[in-house]
């Protein structure tokens, strides 16, 4: 039967974009084991659909890859701030659209993570301005067909492709 692990001790890392947090467990075999969790803020990511049903996606620089990747917008979720005014800022913030917004659900950010990320669509979703960037941040707005877009989500070519498969199965979109 499968246990959870008994905690022992807990230190943390450096910490930057995300805090590591290193576990030491008691395995149910007696064992010892250490284990880095990144630790953070909860984040959300839009699947966003114009009214001509084209994607807005972000084009950007990602550490991770060490690629520019057109992903879906996103973000933390600030303090005091619920999915769906998350959800509405970082549109906004990173592609100067806005929508109707919905959240469909959430998952685990990884294995070795403690936040969760919330999936949302946005419906309707139409240009009203700029993007207005934050620190760090560097996006071009960029629109796909769904054609295109589930070709994307099929390449692997995004970091948050479960929440656009997760999206378009709730829209009825795959």
């Amino acid at each position: 039967m499968v246990k959870p692990w008994r905690l022992l001790s807990q230190r943390t890392g450096p910490s930057g974009y995300l805090t590591v947090v290193t576990n030491r467990y008691e395995m149910p075999d007696g064992a010892q084991a250490d284990w880095d969790l990144l630790t953070g803020a909860d984040g959300v990511a839009i699947l966003a659909l114009t009214r001509d049903r084209e994607v807005v996606l972000a084009r950007q620089y990602r550490p991770g890859p060490d690629q520019v990747l057109d992903e879906l917008p996103g973000g933390v979720i600030d303090d005091g701030e619920s999915p769906v005014e998350a959800a509405a800022r970082e549109l906004q913030e990173e592609t100067g659209y806005v929508g109707r917004i919905e959240i469909v659900g959430s998952t685990w950010l990884a294995a070795k993570a403690t936040q969760r990320r919330w999936a949302a669509l946005a419906v309707d979703c139409e240009r009203q301005g700029g993007p207005s960037f934050g620190d760090g941040e560097y996006c071009e707005t960029r629109l796909v067909s769904l054609t295109k877009f589930r070709q994307h989500l099929r390449l692997g070519q995004l970091t948050d492709a479960n929440v656009g498969y997760r999206c378009l199965d709730h829209a009825g979109l795959l």
